[in-house]
């Protein structure tokens, strides 16, 4: 509020007193216990005691907030820190080491290795304090004024005031400082309670359920995802949140313009919903004698947890709808675009290394995602190029590398990537996937599945990963359908469930967890939990699946709130240097200025990257839980979980746009032309290269998923799973026939180029059926949509077609008018039509649905020592049949390497000159028998000759 104004309202109460009194609203009564206390009822969410108590922190010498890493038990996370030079043994920051993955985009030198000497991170040990609680009170219309007593260095003056309807008090605070200085000033009259009290606790970003902070860590305003701490007793939930006016949009939040800090730890150790503002040495912090301070909270009660509060203040506090809309391109012409990036040179795939540049990260290194990603584009847009030069590179480097992150040079140690070909670093999940989209006739997919599932690997990074878990056996099971891994699947996960799930964590010790740095690790694991429930329909896994996606969405930005009016952004015709890659040599990116609807800047709906990085990677564009969350939100009916997912892909951007927001304001990443340019142009965020065919997965994904939803089911089609590394998890279609309203033969047919429609918020999914071509159009803005559909007649037949309208809501016109016809759909509705006698030339999908078991070979897998590797018959149907062989050996092993062998044509010799060591023999469909011989030729010229191998159908 206005400060003159509130200076004035205090004033002028001072000539009247009561001991007693009642302010109400429509949700809460506020009754006066004595001057400085307060019963704050809820006529839902119970009754919490406040005080009219501050702890202002003061210092004439400029304490320097910077993060350092924190001090929480096995988690790499950054946190405030100030500098005082009279800090008491045993409270200042323990010494730190370097870490060898901390390297890269996302981690800040200046953080990690910044001096930590008299630096504290307990924010009741920046500086020296002092703590005072109102001596009267006045009761004045619908506002209670609160006096303090004189302090030398300040005088503090405070206003609690309701207003009409149900929203929460506001406590309003004017401090004006004696004496110049650095000033904090912190409401600390929160009801306190030891964590045993409580049901659980939350403070962003870290600390959820009973991870109690172990120091009174501040968490400051760019990494509030809601501006509050929370505590839970007894079923409801209670926080002081900062109130929207003191949180603004304009510039994107970071950490030298944070104006506030929130913790729930107190001095004494208890839980306590705590805001500090300004933060000590930050934004405003510096005051003149007789500069007045003003800032306004929201004493907060919600009934339920604080999955529960954290919704209801994103949406009634924050204003968080259903807020996003196409507006700048359709996501159907984003895909189209992001599959001609990926298939151009901008895209950095490097041919001869089988992987994408990792460059960004690990100079001279290659990393893939899964080749279930352009496998899956391969098949849906019926695009056989992309499962030449993409997919099928990326099967044989998952069989062979031994992790994620490859590289031919032994001196490169950044992230530790793996030199050999001992792999396969796929996951079981994806054996098990390729084994069932190639109609089982490849059994080395499932014999190093079932290999995979007795060991365990490490496969990104440091983090080892068990093959006998309960995720495993079900995608095992899903492979071979063998009942004993289901009801291992069902057995481990149960016990999950007990020990996860419904017991209220107190420690980041889950074993399950992998490592705890992307925020999947902090929860239930509810897309393995989902996955679960789809496969069993059992109700107890979809109700665990619940649970951790609702805790998920406390990880997705929610504030600031989102102004209704146009945000001026690139500036001078310059968009934004990422100091990062500033400091790489990457030059400074020209966009043209405009003014575009704060909506469309804002972060709402993403995540931060992970604990780790999270100081600097404010937002991430890969959104791979939000088709998660909105099929879990369509299974409970959980609205907040499908308004999530979907703003978390609406309306960002045309092309692939890099990973992440992290510097300022821009629509840089909109532009559709955004990332067609050298490395060393792109500057205004990081590209990780090996993300753009998992994006495209994420697009469709949601686009399936959310037809599925707005349709109730009515259409609906079969996957397998893509799991990828980290949060990289996504569902894969395109080979399964599903239903399409009464049609039970649609098969996902998403060529580029297949229609348009001059409306540009309507998306679209295609499938294709027996003399039928389905359509599903989605309206992704909130008022009705009508469109002009023109089909390309060049992929489609259409004489004496015929439309015919399958879903209820929505129309289109019955007649097909040179391959064109008119819809309308309904706000953010779906329009679902049949085009009956269509008629479709597949140029891909035939020759990946053709293969069959029987074409599998008996004897189509082989493992060969001295030197030591592997044989496969990769029967993927007359998509491609081949055998690849690969060796474990390394560079140092030998100069060259040569196979000979036999494929029924006589004697055949192919020579590898250089690592990695490895072969691909294209073999005819018609051949039963496939024979080799490996001969090494080592540094010191001596030859290693194999024995004869055997590849017989």
């Amino acid at each position: 509020m206005n400060k003159t104004g509130l200076k004035i309202i205090l004033l002028a109460s001072l000539c009247g007193a009561a001991f007693s009194a009642e302010l109400k609203n429509d949700a809460y009564t506020v009754q006066t216990l004595d001057q400085s206390r307060v019963e704050l009822r809820h006529k839902d969410a119970g009754v919490w005691d406040l005080e009219m108590r501050f702890c202002v922190l003061f210092t004439d010498k400029n304490p320097r907030p910077a993060s350092r890493p924190g001090e929480v038990p096995n988690v790499k996370y950054n946190v405030v820190t100030w500098e005082n030079k009279s800090l008491e043994s045993g409270a200042g920051l323990d010494s730190s080491q370097s870490d060898y993955l901390a390297v890269g985009d996302g981690f800040d030198p200046s953080i990690l290795e910044g001096s930590r000497d008299s630096r504290t991170a307990n924010l009741f040990y920046a500086a020296p304090q002092v703590s005072v609680s109102a001596e009267r009170m006045v009761h004045r219309g619908s506002s209670i004024i609160y006096v303090f007593p004189e302090h030398p260095l300040f005088t503090l003056r405070a206003r609690l005031k309701i207003t009409e309807g149900d929203a929460p008090p506001a406590l309003e605070y004017s401090f004006t400082p004696k004496k110049d200085g650095y000033y904090s000033v912190g409401y600390a009259g929160s009801p306190e309670y030891q964590l045993e009290e409580l049901d659980e606790i939350w403070q962003p970003l870290l600390w959820q359920e009973k991870r109690f902070p172990n120091k009174p860590f501040m968490t400051m305003a760019y990494r509030c995802t809601i501006p509050s701490a929370l505590i839970t007793k007894n079923g409801s939930t209670f926080g002081m949140v900062v109130d929207p006016e003191e949180y603004p949009f304009e510039e994107l939040p970071v950490f030298d313009n944070s104006r506030f800090g929130v913790a729930v730890r107190n001095k004494e150790g208890l839980a306590e919903p705590m805001v500090f503002a300004p933060v000590l040495g930050g934004i405003n912090s510096k005051m003149k004698a007789g500069q007045s301070f003003s800032f306004s909270l929201r004493p907060t009660a919600v009934k339920g947890r604080t999955t529960e509060a954290f919704e209801y203040i994103a949406r009634r506090l924050y204003g968080f709808d259903n807020y996003r809309k196409n507006s700048i391109c359709t996501l159907n012409q984003t895909l189209e675009n992001m599959i001609d990036y990926g298939m151009s040179r901008w895209s950095r795939f490097l041919e001869d290394q089988k992987g994408c540049s990792y460059a960004t990260d690990a100079p001279g290194t290659v990393k893939n995602v899964s080749s279930l990603n352009p496998l899956e584009l391969a098949i849906a847009a019926d695009n056989e190029e992309i499962f030449k030069r993409r997919a099928y590179p990326y099967i044989e480097y998952m069989l062979s590398r031994k992790k994620f992150l490859f590289t031919t040079n032994e001196k490169q140690k950044i992230q530790r990537p793996s030199y050999t070909l001992e792999g396969p670093c796929a996951p079981i999940s994806e054996l098990s996937s390729l084994f069932g989209i190639f109609e089982e006739a490849t059994p080395a997919f499932k014999e190093l599945a079932v290999q995979e599932f007795h060991r365990s690997r490490v496969r990104n990074l440091d983090v080892q990963q068990s093959g006998k878990s309960w995720e495993n056996a079900l995608f095992l099971y899903e492979a071979v359908k063998d009942r004993k891994y289901l009801d291992f699947a069902k057995s481990r996960a149960d016990e999950y469930i007990k020990q996860r799930v419904e017991k209220p964590q107190t420690a980041f010790d889950d074993p399950q967890a992998g490592a705890f740095f992307f925020w999947t690790a902090f929860t239930p694991k509810f897309i393995q939990l989902l996955e679960l429930y789809e496969v069993t329909k059992e109700q107890r896994y979809l109700e665990a699946a619940h649970e951790g996606a609702r805790r998920f969405t406390q990880f997705t930005w929610m504030s600031p709130k989102i102004p209704e009016r146009d945000i001026l952004v690139n500036e001078g015709g310059k968009a934004p240097l990422y100091w990062y890659l500033k400091s790489k040599g990457h030059k400074q990116m020209y966009i043209p200025e405009e003014k575009v609807p704060a909506w469309r800047l804002s972060s709402i709906g993403l995540t931060p990257e992970s604990t780790g990085t999270c100081t600097g990677h404010r937002a991430i564009f890969m959104a791979n839980y939000a088709p998660w969350l909105i099929r879990i939100g369509y299974y409970t009916d959980d609205s907040f979980l499908r308004e999530v997912g979907r703003s978390a892909i609406v309306g960002r951007y045309c092309s692939f746009p890099g990973y992440h927001i992290n510097t300022a304001r821009t629509t840089a990443y909109e532009k559709p032309d955004y990332p067609l340019r050298e490395h060393k142009e792109l500057s205004v965020n990081s590209f990780h290269y090996n993300h753009i065919w998992p994006m495209m997965s994420m697009l469709l994904d949601y686009l399936v998923t959310e037809t599925m939803a707005r349709s109730d089911k009515q259409i609906d089609f079969p996957s397998h799973f893509i799991e990828g590394y980290a949060y990289l998890q996504n569902k894969f279609y395109g080979t399964q026939k599903g239903r399409f309203y009464d049609y039970q033969d649609a098969v996902l047919w998403m060529p580029s180029g297949l229609l348009d429609v001059d409306n540009v918020e309507i998306n679209y999914i295609s499938a294709r059926g027996d003399n039928a071509l389905y359509l599903a159009f989605l309206n992704e803005s909130d008022k009705q949509a009508e469109g002009r559909v023109s089909l390309n007649q060049e992929l489609v037949s259409l004489d004496s077609c015929k439309v015919r309208l399958l879903s209820a809501g929505g129309k289109a016109s019955k007649e097909i008018s040179s391959g064109d016809f008119d819809i309308k759909i309904p706000p953010r509705g779906l329009t679902a039509v049949a085009i009956e006698g269509a008629e479709i030339q597949t140029r891909f999908q035939h020759k990946v649905m053709g293969v069959t078991a029987e074409d599998a070979w008996d004897k189509g897998f082989v493992e060969f020592d001295s030197p030591a590797g592997r044989a496969a018959v990769l029967n993927l149907g007359k998509a491609a049949k081949t055998v690849y062989v690969y060796l474990k050996d390394s560079k140092e092993d030998f100069r060259n390497v040569d196979m000979i062998y036999d494929d029924g044509s006589g004697k055949n010799r192919i020579q590898d000159d250089s690592f990695p060591w490895e072969f691909t023999v294209p073999i005819d469909s018609a051949l039963s028998s496939f024979s080799f011989v490996i001969e090494g030729s080592g540094q010191d010229g001596e030859k290693v000759i194999s024995k004869e191998y055997l590849l017989q159908k």
